[in-house]
């Protein structure tokens, strides 16, 4: 980058360096000596992550298609997976017998 005269991080060494510093977080039970033989978290899991998280908090189908790039619903099923206590909440939140309960 002219700014800094640093090279641009490429996405293959980003991953490199997150799956590098996650393997412990990914192995809670894991012994630090074992460190070279353990996985860690890559950035297409955080990618999963996030569209789920956002999918569990409500945001539209048309937002997470946008923000996902994917060209059908069908693919970002895939990433966009909510839990069943998301579910759940989301249910109760817009149950009409409840909302008349308060």
């Amino acid at each position: 980058m002219p700014e800094t005269g640093r090279a641009r991080l490429s996405y293959r060494r980003a991953e490199e360096i997150f799956e590098e510093n996650t393997r412990l977080l990914a192995n809670p039970l894991a012994s630090p000596e074992d460190i070279e033989d353990l996985d860690g978290w890559t950035l297409h899991r955080l990618r999963h992550s996030a569209l789920t998280h956002d999918a569990e908090d409500g945001t539209s189908t048309p937002m997470l298609l946008a923000r996902s790039r994917h060209a059908s619903v069908r693919s970002l099923e895939r990433y966009a997976r909510p839990g069943v206590d998301s579910v759940a909440r989301h249910v109760a939140e817009r149950d009409p017998a409840a909302r008349r309960r308060r």
